[in-house]
């Protein structure tokens, strides 16, 4: 049986951000929000968690982080429960 810390590397900057940028065409989004903001944090964070190999324990970092990373693709500040 593997350690649970075996094989987890540090995720590399920004690549979370590029997977979500290549999965969700920004350019077709309306202007209504077609896409949750929360969607778009939740698939994100999904990626940031993939990148580490799913260790435990930092899931809130990685919503955190996912959060800032929608915020500053879409050019917004407010949070997935804000109003933006």
């Amino acid at each position: 049986m593997k350690n649970r810390n075996e094989n987890v590397s540090k995720p590399k900057s920004g690549g979370a951000t590029r997977q979500l940028r290549e999965s969700v065409d920004l350019d077709t989004v309306p202007a209504n929000d077609a896409v949750p903001r929360e969607q778009l944090i939740a698939v994100a964070a999904y990626f940031r968690a993939e990148q580490r190999g799913f260790a435990p324990g930092n899931e809130m970092s990685d919503w955190l982080d996912a959060e800032a990373d929608v915020g500053k693709m879409l050019g917004s500040g407010a949070t997935a429960s804000g109003n933006s």
